[in-house]
């Protein structure tokens, strides 16, 4: 990716900034929102680390290069307008220069963010298929072998659930969750439209 790519419109602004929201590319957080100048962008596609420009130093300035707390880069989207940049980042500790996770004192909390990112890597690893990867071995053993796989993880967790080792319990249930999310995507059927499900359950 580059500059020319995404062909952002920096003369919208008299300063010459355009605004950078920054998001956590695993859970979906808004994390801060920052500047990028056309210099400050090209660095941060060059290096993978976030740079921003700083209204209040006036300078470039990269994010973490005083903490450590560095902003790698993972996505970079531009509005429909060309002034606004999406940047999607994983996290190297808090990103706030007070201490916390986000500039709103929130919680970096997963929740079902990292649900859609595993879901998105199950997708491209059916659409392209590589012979070291299990998930698509098991793709190209077609949709019995998936549901089979499925239902050997459910019983698995039903009898860890019997037990009291926790742990082997939260193990199996990775298992079924991972090949669940594998079923839903060998029916074509988005995560979302199961969100959704329930959803329209809980406001009956």
């Amino acid at each position: 990716m580059n500059t020319t790519l995404l062909s952002p419109d920096f003369s919208k602004n008299s300063d010459g900034l355009l605004p950078a929201i920054i998001q956590d590319a695993h859970t979906g957080n808004v994390l801060m929102l920052g500047y990028f100048s056309e210099t400050s962008l090209r660095i941060t596609l060059e290096t993978k680390k976030v740079t921003f420009f700083s209204r209040s130093k006036q300078r470039l300035w990269t994010k973490g290069e005083e903490s450590g707390n560095f902003l790698f880069l993972e996505e970079i989207k531009l509005d429909c307008d060309k002034d606004t940049f999406l940047v999607k980042v994983s996290p190297n500790g808090p990103t706030c220069h007070n201490g916390t996770d986000t500039c709103w004192a929130e919680q970096n909390t997963e929740k079902f963010g990292f649900l859609h990112f595993l879901s998105n890597i199950i997708q491209a690893r059916k659409a392209q298929p590589s012979e070291k990867s299990y998930t698509s071995q098991l793709f190209a053993k077609g949709i019995n072998k998936v549901a089979q796989k499925v239902g050997e993880e459910a019983v698995e967790l039903v009898i860890e659930a019997k037990d009291n080792n926790n742990d082997l319990f939260k193990n199996e249930a990775a298992d079924l969750l991972f090949h669940f999310l594998i079923l839903l995507e060998q029916k074509n059927i988005p995560l979302n439209d199961v969100l959704d499900m329930l959803k329209s359950r809980h406001h009956k």
